[in-house]
């Protein structure tokens, strides 16, 4: 389904896009049950109590390093745990398979790349987002990826160079700063889509339009419940 600007957006408007950039987490893929696995997997180690709701959520959208921070709040002594706990016995492939990806992903990004349309994604997931893109086949579908991992890496798929840029956490705008710089994308004719007010800052932040997914409640310039219906937004030029 598809949500006009707030409900208010005239039928007929359409934009000119150059780019669009994805989050990762909740927007191609339901991550919900791999970060519950995760955090209540570290929370135990170092506290050995699992997280609450809100702690979950606040896990959802932030990175690992961010996330510890959140668990072991105002506990010297359980932050160290969980960062020790993490370093020697988390290994992120353990939870990728918990990865549900969201329904009409990769024919989105097939008819994007057929337009033209440069696709990124820019994500506060560090070291995981290599394994995810190689078990899931998502290199041929992106030319620019964007982690808040300690270290730039460089990848490679479908015949053509990859790339995994390292940027500040979001929402600084330095991720899609640098996806904009490499893809020399128009800063006016790129979309970032997002499910969180992370995203939505990160987006606002930037400068670039903000589409909500399955998200109504945020402050977007579009919202959908479904990719395919990110080209009600787009114009045919």
């Amino acid at each position: 389904m598809l949500h006009k600007e707030n409900g208010n957006m005239d039928q007929q408007r359409k934009w000119d896009v150059d780019c669009v950039i994805y989050d990762c987490d909740g927007v191609l893929f339901d991550s919900f049950e791999a970060n519950r696995r995760l955090y209540d997997t570290i929370a135990l180690a170092a506290r050995g109590i699992r997280l609450d709701d809100d702690e979950l959520r606040y896990c959802h959208t932030h990175t690992v390093f961010q996330s510890i921070a959140h668990i072991c709040r105002n506990d010297a002594d359980s932050e160290r745990r969980a960062q020790e706990f993490f370093k020697g016995n988390i290994d992120f492939r353990d939870f990728i398979p918990y990865l549900t990806m969201e329904p009409h992903v990769t024919e989105t990004l097939e008819r994007l790349k057929a337009r033209g349309i440069s696709r990124a994604i820019s994500t506060n997931r560090t070291t995981s987002m290599r394994h995810i893109m190689e078990r899931y086949g998502l290199w041929r579908y992106f030319d620019v990826v964007v982690t808040a991992a300690h270290q730039a890496e460089a990848g490679s798929g479908g015949g053509s160079s990859r790339e995994i840029l390292q940027a500040k956490s979001k929402p600084d705008p330095e991720g899609v700063e640098k996806i904009l710089e490499t893809l020399k994308a128009r800063r006016e004719a790129t979309l970032y889509i997002g499910d969180s007010e992370v995203d939505m800052d990160t987006a606002r932040s930037s400068g670039v339009r903000f589409v909500a997914y399955k998200n109504n409640a945020l402050d977007a310039d579009g919202s959908i419940d479904d990719h395919l219906a990110l080209f009600e937004f787009l114009s045919d030029g």
